[in-house]
């Protein structure tokens, strides 16, 4: 009988380790389609991991027939390194987060059915807002990259299952050559916003203010309820970042996890199967199985040959910065070493200013690199990138 009671807890802690690493990957899941196998999972284990969450996050855990959502709140909110990206991997612009937040809000609204017309043309008139005209916001769909962003976002809210496709297709669209047919889904449009705090109970004016207010939780004024807060924002940092670095706590985090690093860790490891990677500057909760990050390094093709390179050269000069102008000299040599290699047009005049500046984003999305005021600057976890000397034995 012990060793049956063994092998039946064995099966609970992975199958829930494998419902928590499906939220973590796509914090919304849907009865149907690609998510059904992990809502299966979520709904059976929901108690035990809408109580791990939130004592340990403070993120809540939804469950219903139609859908599981875990609402994530982003440690830093001022952090941009980690857009929404259309199919492409494209980071959104400006002009497509203002056309998705166009879309919900008529879609929030709409029948149970709609088509990408009728949403185009009610986004047209929401759009011609006074304040929105104020801001700049111009959506006329007089040009076909305006109706590329807005293609953009549908793919989005299909991806999220907030709109089924029920006939059409967006390129016919784009061709001017035919409609697409929706089905609206209301519970999950009802789900994607993660917040404390609702949008219409703010006042503050400013983008980083209302980003503020809208993730901001109460203070405590206890020591157990100060001491809650730091173990919810030192864990949600070890789920989500690629790295938690000393220097970005304050005395007080920094000395919680100094006394609850271990615990800290093997409840993440426990539920998720990432392996703790501790260092004198941080943290790294590193994942054998690889499919719980959205970049990787190193990674093939030019983007990703390019940001190694990069990280190369940075070490070689680190702690000095690097001036931006500096790297975008020194990969345009690189280009033409490689132009055989990398695809085509690398090499052309130019060409240096987009290739660092992905490789850039990249680094700094891990954690690698900070840059301020056109400098690139080295944190310590881009060191294990850094080529090392070639020893007499490794010679031989």
């Amino acid at each position: 009988m012990s060793t049956l009671s063994g092998r039946l807890e064995d099966d609970r802690r992975h199958e829930r380790r494998r419902a928590a690493r499906a939220l973590l990957l796509r914090p919304l899941l849907r009865p149907a389609g690609r998510d059904a196998e992990a809502f299966v999972l979520v709904r059976r284990h929901a108690d035990w991991l809408r109580q791990w969450f939130d004592l340990n996050t403070g993120w809540r855990l939804r469950v219903e027939p139609e859908l599981a959502r875990l609402e994530k709140v982003a440690a830093d909110p001022r952090d941009e390194t980690r857009p929404l990206v259309d199919g492409q991997q494209r980071p959104y612009s400006r002009r497509r987060y203002v056309l998705l937040c166009l879309a919900l809000a008529v879609l929030s609204r709409s029948e149970s059915q709609t088509t990408l017309g009728v949403l185009a043309d009610d986004v047209l008139l929401q759009s011609s807002d006074p304040e929105l005209v104020a801001a700049g916001v111009a959506f006329r769909l007089e040009h076909v990259e305006e109706r590329r962003d807005l293609v953009a976002v549908v793919r989005t809210l299909l991806d999220l299952g907030a709109l089924t496709r029920v006939s059409g297709d967006e390129e016919s669209y784009l061709r001017a050559a035919g409609d697409v047919l929706y089905d609206v889904d209301q519970h999950v449009l009802a789900g994607l916003l993660a917040a404390p705090q609702g949008p219409s109970t703010i006042t503050a004016t400013t983008t980083e203010e209302r980003v503020q207010a809208l993730t901001a939780t109460p203070p405590s004024v206890t020591e157990d309820g100060r001491n809650r807060a730091i173990r919810h924002l030192l864990t949600r940092r070890l789920l989500d970042d690629p790295v938690l670095l000393h220097e970005d706590l304050d005395a007080d985090e920094l000395a919680y996890l100094t006394t609850q690093r271990r615990a800290l860790t093997d409840r993440v490891e426990e539920l998720t199967g990432l392996v703790a990677e501790v260092r004198t500057e941080g943290i790294a909760m590193v994942d054998p199985a690889d499919d719980l990050t959205d970049l990787r390094m190193p990674e093939d093709g030019t983007d990703g040959h390019v940001a190694l390179l990069v990280a190369e050269f940075l070490t070689e000069r680190a702690p000095v910065p690097v001036p931006v102008t500096a790297l975008r000299r020194h990969v345009h040599q690189l280009a033409r070493a490689h132009r055989a290699d990398w695809r085509k047009g690398s090499d052309a005049p130019g060409q240096e200013i987009t290739l660092v500046a992905t490789a850039l984003d990249r680094l700094a999305a891990l954690r690698l690199v900070r840059v301020e005021r056109e400098e690139v600057h080295a944190l310590p976890p881009l060191h294990r990138y850094a080529l090392r000397p070639t020893t007499p034995a490794e010679t031989m």
